[in-house]
């Protein structure tokens, strides 16, 4: 099992023996043999133990683990922690709980000591078990594929991988390696419990399947080996849709470009929003077939500023050109969008001259007297943030704005009809979050243009005129 071991250790986890390495010890059979089998090949540790505060034991069980540490001469850390009162506070299971505090504690602790990995004690078993609770959840392939040896990133941490080096021996061979090297682990009862889901999988469930097929939990672990060398292949495709696809990442938030999206397989579909709500939600491992098939079936049928809940505490939003997978307080931006700073109802520009804007766009005016030689620019103008007006019949001074109720606009090529502002957004399928504060430009009380839509019929560049009022709407670089 050492020499086994030792293969695994420096092919699939990728680890060094001249750096340290924080291994998780629970005080039970699998994190004493793991953690005793890194010792006797020569990987420096450091024991890391997490009290759950759940079991009258408890206790007790951290001063073993200590002791053990103590013993060998390795460095040991503890934390102590009432996770039932955690699971209550963040409405999770005390199982999820349980998990999440557990790696947070050993993340922090690797972050302290600047060790190469922190490793956890998963076995063969164990990726069994986790299998069929994915199968059971109605998981994809991802989910089908286990437990990998080496994870980087990981949900807890972008450098430091987790790795789980015991994920091909069984129980039974730890069992007997404890046994072998006068290991004396501790044994926790609650693993023995019905109200715990892994525990009826694997009490029930799996001695179940045996009886139709005595070697059910090797075939199973084949299958999610094979299936995980499958989800690497298809991972590569996914990130390459994910970069083609992801238009704004930022804090509780993911957009994709609704076209590109649309161009993609279902199955990559599919991937793309399991990526997009793992994203928001790291470690979350209940992203189910009926909540991506949720998601789906909403942005066949979506209506333009509508949303649809997923999973824990993210939605689904959609608007034309954009789909919005965001955390449920989070506020969709305008990031990419030129806007009014909020503090700026309305500002003049002056002609020449240049106002700032919202998220580092500017805008600028300015008087153009080579109306001839630049006839192609102008009158093909093909640029709708660029607009370009009878200088002759405008003041010296422009108002930018902010959309009024009752707004009315005469756009170009409507031979001077009018139409609301509000009517004109809609039509061309404006985003509603993006109206309110969208700039307009007037010349004393008229719309003169609406920039990203058209500019105003009323003052139309003809060929005859000697000067044209050139205003550019343009992002700028910048935080």
């Amino acid at each position: 099992m050492l020499d086994h071991l030792q293969e695994v250790l420096r092919t699939k986890c990728q680890l060094h023996p001249s750096m340290p390495t924080l291994v998780g010890v629970s005080g039970g059979p699998d994190s004493l043999c793991l953690w005793d089998a890194l010792r006797r090949l020569g990987y420096p540790t450091i024991v890391a133990h997490y009290n759950h505060g759940l079991r009258p034991e408890a206790d007790e069980e951290a001063e073993r683990v200590r002791q053990v540490a103590a013993t060998a001469g390795v460095p040991f850390v503890l934390e102590q922690a009432k996770v039932a009162e955690i699971a209550r506070r963040e409405s999770r299971s005390l199982e999820e709980a349980a998990r999440v505090a557990r790696y947070v504690f050993l993340f922090t602790q690797a972050q302290r000591f600047g060790v190469q990995a922190v490793a956890v004690a998963h076995t063969a078993d164990d990726q069994v078990e986790t299998v069929l609770m994915h199968l059971l959840r109605g998981a994809g392939l991802s989910g089908l594929s286990g437990m990998p040896y080496r994870a980087l990133p990981n949900p807890w941490s972008q450098t430091i991988p987790l790795i789980r080096p015991l994920l091909d021996v069984w129980r039974a061979e730890v069992l007997g390696y404890c046994d072998e090297h006068g290991l004396h682990p501790a044994y926790d009862a609650t693993n023995l419990e019905q109200a715990y889901y892994r525990n009826r999988l694997r009490h029930d469930l799996i001695p179940y399947l045996e009886r139709y097929n005595p070697a059910a939990r090797r075939l199973i672990w084949q299958s999610a080996d094979t299936l995980r060398g499958d989800s690497e292949v298809i991972n590569k495709a996914v990130y390459q849709a994910w970069e083609t696809c992801t238009a704004e990442v930022g804090p509780g938030y993911v957009a994709l470009d609704e076209v590109r999206f649309r161009d993609q397989s279902i199955g990559m579909q599919r991937q793309l929003l399991r990526q997009a709500i793992a994203w928001l939600r790291p470690g979350l491992r209940d992203i189910g077939y009926a909540t991506i098939e949720r998601g789906l079936r909403f942005l066949a049928e979506a209506r333009p500023a509508t949303q649809t809940d997923l999973a824990a505490g993210v939605r689904l939003f959609y608007e034309p050109g954009r789909l919005w997978i965001t955390e449920l307080q989070v506020d969709i931006p305008a990031m990419g969008w030129p806007q009014l700073p909020r503090e700026m109802k309305e500002v003049l520009l002056e002609i020449p001259g240049e106002i700032a804007l919202a998220g580092n766009w500017k805008l600028s005016a300015q008087t153009v007297t080579d109306v001839q030689v630049r006839q192609a620019e102008i009158f093909h103008n093909v640029d709708s943030f660029q607009a370009w007006l009878d200088s002759d019949s405008l003041p010296d001074r422009l108002l930018v704005r902010s959309r009024r109720p009752g707004d009315r606009f005469q756009p170009l090529g409507m031979s001077g009809q009018s139409i609301k502002v509000s009517d004109l957004m809609i039509n061309n399928k404006l985003p509603e979050r993006l109206r309110r504060a969208w700039p307009l430009v007037c010349a004393r009380d008229e719309i003169i243009w609406i920039p990203g839509l058209r500019p105003g019929e009323c003052f139309r560049i003809t060929p005859n005129i000697q000067r044209a009022l050139h205003l550019h709407l343009k992002r700028f670089p910048g935080p």
